[in-house]
């Protein structure tokens, strides 16, 4: 019999680990090939882990919540046959029987290691959750519990990642871990921990009902707050006369349907107009990271879409600026219909450089929307809306009944000045304004 080591896949580019959601098989199911074995969440997109090959599950090496590195080990399955089973992300481990004298050597050997450090045991808790490879780490390096507790999380719901431990240890110094190593018991001084201010509590009668959030509620929790705490967020606000894309949109969308088979939307044509602004005002298009201001080269949309439970994602339009207008509309479409039915992949929120919300498919006229880290911009399209406005023409100014919307633009006051803010706000609208409508598509 062979063992057969299942993989983390690689699931797309700057995607480094993954959380397991659920396990769909239990230790001794048989497995098919190509079928899937669990659940795991990358950031905000649910995906199954399929087996390469047919077999019996023999081991799980990690559980529900726990985070795993691309690459790593998650199960082990048994298969038959005695030939080498390859492939790219997984590797086979031939079963081997120890002599007995050697188990009890080894066994002899580990123990007597185990006891010359013998370092404290560290466990997880309801407050504070801790991976097997950050134990593993923690029990490496001579870390005891009080120690581990001490250090700051920048994971979900402040958990240690492994990226927090490595960097404690560097900071902690060598002295410490050497002397772990020569078995003399260091002397750790507990790092001064700054006191963070906590929200009143929530008294709640009997009659109230306390809801659980979702994996991924807390996820856009977190990564609001995040924003809010790094970004000096200022807005703009300007209003657009939409009333010749409206009519020529109403005009076009029967055909447009019958030769593209693609419901043509106001999104594609809003997004066409922001990417042509994003080209002309291309510090728009940049994060900020340690003082340093990095210029993209590529302008990838965000698109804000609903999931089935309520939730947002925001699926990425990679190199906008060189659509055209049919294919914005299958993008645009395409993204939001696998939104609809959970089957955004990795990749496809990956990149984004700004972020687009259209807050006015709920009936709002304007908003103050919340960046979407590391970008520095992000517009919200209210609600269009049919008004009494003053038409300008060369014989004079008269009221009449036009299509009119706002525009939101919220930005990193860091790095953007009001100007630029306002002027990138005001070219998206130039051009919604002077849209064609003698244009054929």
């Amino acid at each position: 019999m062979t063992k057969f080591e299942l993989k983390l896949p690689k699931m797309g580019e700057s995607v480094a680990e993954a959380t397991i959601t659920s396990w769909l098989k239990e230790v001794g199911e048989t497995i098919e090939a190509d079928e899937a074995v669990l659940e795991i969440a990358t950031d905000k997109v649910d995906s199954e882990v399929p087996s390469e090959v047919e077999g019996v599950l023999l081991e799980k090496l990690f559980n529900v919540d726990d985070v795993v590195q691309v690459g790593q080990t998650i199960a082990i399955i048994e298969i038959s046959g005695n030939g080498e089973v390859a492939s790219a992300e997984s590797s086979v481990v031939e079963e081997i029987t120890p002599e007995p004298e050697a188990v009890e050597a080894l066994e002899k050997s580990f123990a007597e290691a185990k006891d010359a450090v013998a370092p404290q045991t560290v466990v997880s808790s309801d407050d504070r959750f801790y991976s097997p490879l950050v134990k593993n780490i923690a029990k490496a390096e001579g870390i005891d519990q009080s120690e581990l507790d001490a250090i700051q999380g920048t994971g979900l719901e402040g958990r240690v990642t492994k990226t927090d431990i490595l960097n404690y240890l560097d900071n902690r110094g060598s002295k410490a871990v050497s002397s772990a190593v020569n078995n003399i018991q260091p002397q750790i001084t507990t790092p001064k921990v700054e006191a963070v201010k906590k929200a009143a509590p929530v008294i709640a009668s009997g009659e109230d009902e306390i809801i659980e959030m979702s994996r991924m509620g807390k996820l856009v929790a977190n990564h609001m707050v995040d924003s809010v705490n790094t970004s000096v967020h200022v807005q703009s606000f300007i209003e657009a006369d939409v009333t010749n894309i409206w009519n020529w949109r109403k005009k076009v969308k029967d055909s447009f349907y019958k030769r593209e088979g693609e419901n043509l939307t106001f999104t594609p044509i809003f997004m066409e107009a922001i990417a042509k602004s994003l080209r002309d005002f291309p510090m728009m298009n940049i994060s900020f990271q340690d003082g340093k201001v990095i210029k993209k080269k590529n302008i990838n949309l965000g698109m804000a879409a609903a999931l089935p439970d309520g939730n947002l994602i925001v699926p990425v339009i990679k190199n906008a600026d060189q659509l055209n207008l049919v294919g914005m509309t299958k993008q645009v479409n395409d993204l939001a219909k696998r939104a609809r039915e959970n089957k955004l992949k990795p990749d496809d929120i990956q990149g984004g450089t700004y972020t687009v919300t259209n807050i006015g498919s709920f009936g709002t006229l304007m908003g103050t929307p919340i960046i979407n880290q590391p970008q520095v911009g992000i517009l919200a399209l209210g609600a269009i809306r049919k008004v009494p406005a003053v038409i300008e023409t060369p014989e004079g100014d008269f009221i009449g009944i036009r299509y009119r919307m706002f525009l939101s633009h919220s930005y990193d006051h860091r790095v953007v000045n009001g100007a630029l803010g306002g002027m990138f706000v005001k070219a998206v609208k130039d051009y919604l304004e002077a849209w064609d409508v003698n244009q054929d598509i």
